[in-house]
């Protein structure tokens, strides 16, 4: 294997480089919906043995396997530029090609400085960790796919209720760069695995308590090209409030029902009549609901909660947008050129909230409302003061096709109900919707591309995890502390060749 490894390493770049990429997306096959954890470690462990070289090199190797990574894993990113693809359809193969050429960038850059630093696999893990959290900070963050994220579909997602996201993306390469050391033939790690997944297994959900407050989730499928359109917008309306009714699987009357994200397509002020006919087919239980609400010259994509008269009695403005979706960077000079976000207004698009915060719903109790984008964001979630009951997450993810985008973003929201140890309520437009546990797992759910309401009681809240009360900061200070001793490393080897520069220890 190591023989191999280094003929390999020595292999021209137009040669390499294909190899790397593709051994990159087997990695990617650990996330969502594919679910193989193993191909993202076995394919890591290739790169923890490949063989040190100089840091350009070193560089290349990082950036190619980042490029067929990324490029699978998020190959969905495509499919919002094909909703209008006479207009944007041209654009989607460059996206593409830059987001996984410039999220590649930050695996190139751990290489590479893992390579400069001389720290070995230390030094590889401890820079693809700090990259990792990174690319999920700078320039307003993209922590999607993460590494951690292979483990959410199995019992070892657990651990994140302990160490977060980024905790979960550090185990993982340490248990890598461990084997790597040990060598293939060594069970230790293994073992250690297979304990973590028999001794975090939560087990079956228990039977939901039969005083819960009952839920009901109200998902339309109304396809992304349909969802503006003028001629069909009371069809769309309807469909809703026949479902918010119980004419889907639900016969009784719900304690709350929920809407997707911009589930009404008029601005706030002008659908007082929509909302109160939404509030009469809830049978005047609470309704959550997301609409496009205007304020000056400002716009918000807005969640609304309705009373039983279908007066607004909380609103929560969407805080983190998604940048070239809901608003263009520097967007009144680009739009002078013809350029705007899919999902915007001209020119800068939507504005954006003031921060995440928690409304209190009659009879829930204090909800944690989170639209779409927001709830990839395990700090921001973590940062909300106040203790919620419920986290609701509305969302339209419409503009993902039927590919891997809508599951990896349902795979997400399992992590924060984990990572919180509290319930979350997911209502997307097209799917996937469903009610998460405290522990991630999936109490019911209405598939992708189809049609329904989805009654489901109220699962138990967890008290607050140890990622609650300390969010990142370990895992930060354990990434400090690594990233010292690699630099102590570092300058014990510049002193030693100072002082003995040939090696002869005089």
């Amino acid at each position: 294997m190591p023989d191999l490894l280094t003929r390999f390493a020595a292999l021209p770049l137009w040669l390499r480089g294909p190899v790397l990429a593709l051994l990159g997306a087997v990695a990617a096959l650990g996330q969502a919906p594919w679910d193989m954890p193993l191909a993202m470690v076995a394919a890591l462990l290739v790169m923890f043995l490949l063989p040190a070289w100089r840091p350009r090199i070193a560089f290349f190797n990082g950036w190619a396997f980042g490029v067929g990574y990324f490029a699978l894993a998020l190959h969905w990113i495509t499919q919002p530029f094909m909703v209008d693809a006479a207009r944007y359809g041209w654009m989607a193969p460059f996206a593409l090609i830059l987001m996984a050429g410039g999220l590649a960038l930050f695996w190139g850059g751990a290489f590479a400085l893992a390579r400069a630093s001389g720290g070995g696999k230390l030094a590889l893990v401890t820079c693809w960790a700090v990259a990792e959290l990174a690319r999920s900070l700078l320039f307003t963050g993209f922590p999607w796919a993460l590494i951690g994220h292979v483990w959410i579909d199995t019992p070892l997602a657990q651990l994140a209720a302990f160490v977060g996201p980024h905790g979960l993306t550090l185990l993982t390469l340490a248990g890598v760069a461990i084997t790597a050391r040990l060598r293939l033939w060594s069970l230790g790690p293994a073992v250690l695995v297979a304990l973590g997944w028999w001794g975090l297994n939560p087990g079956p959900a228990p039977t939901p308590d039969a005083a819960a407050p009952l839920i009901r989730l109200v998902q339309p499928n109304v396809p992304q090209s349909e969802k503006w359109d003028p001629d069909l917008a009371m069809r769309n309306i309807q469909r809703m409030l026949a479902l918010s009714a119980g004419q889907g699987e639900g016969p009784t009357r719900a304690d709350l029902v929920i809407w997707p994200e911009s589930s009404v397509p008029w601005i706030m002020d002008q659908a007082q009549s929509i909302l109160q006919s939404a509030s009469l087919a809830a049978a005047g239980a609470p309704v959550i609901l997301g609409i496009p609400r205007r304020e000056g010259d400002q716009y918000y994509n807005a969640m609304a909660l309705l009373d039983p008269n279908g007066a607004v009695t909380a609103v929560y403005n969407k805080t983190h947008l998604a940048p070239f979706g809901e608003y263009v960077p520097f967007g009144d000079l680009l739009s002078r050129f013809g350029i705007h976000g899919l999902a915007a207004t001209d020119g800068g698009g939507w504005s954006a909230g003031t921060g995440l915060s928690l409304i209190d719903v009659p009879g829930i109790g204090l909800v944690l409302p989170l639209i779409c984008y927001e709830g990839i964001f395990a700090e921001e979630v973590n940062a909300v003061q106040g203790r919620a009951r419920l986290m609701v997450l509305i969302t339209n993810d419409a503009w993902f096709g039927t590919d891997s985008g809508p599951y990896q973003h349902f795979a997400l929201a399992r992590l924060r109900a984990i990572e919180q140890g509290l319930p979350l309520a997911r209502v997307a437009n097209t799917g996937v919707s469903g009610m998460i546990d405290a522990q991630g797992r999936v109490l019911g759910q209405i598939g992708l591309g189809q049609q329904g309401a989805l009654d489901m009681a109220l699962p138990p809240a967890l008290p607050p995890t140890l990622y609650v009360r300390f969010g990142d900061a370990p895992v930060h200070l354990l990434l400090m502390i690594m990233g010292l001793a690699l630099i102590g490393r570092r300058l014990r080897q510049v002193w030693r060749f100072t002082v003995d520069p040939i090696g002869t220890g005089d």
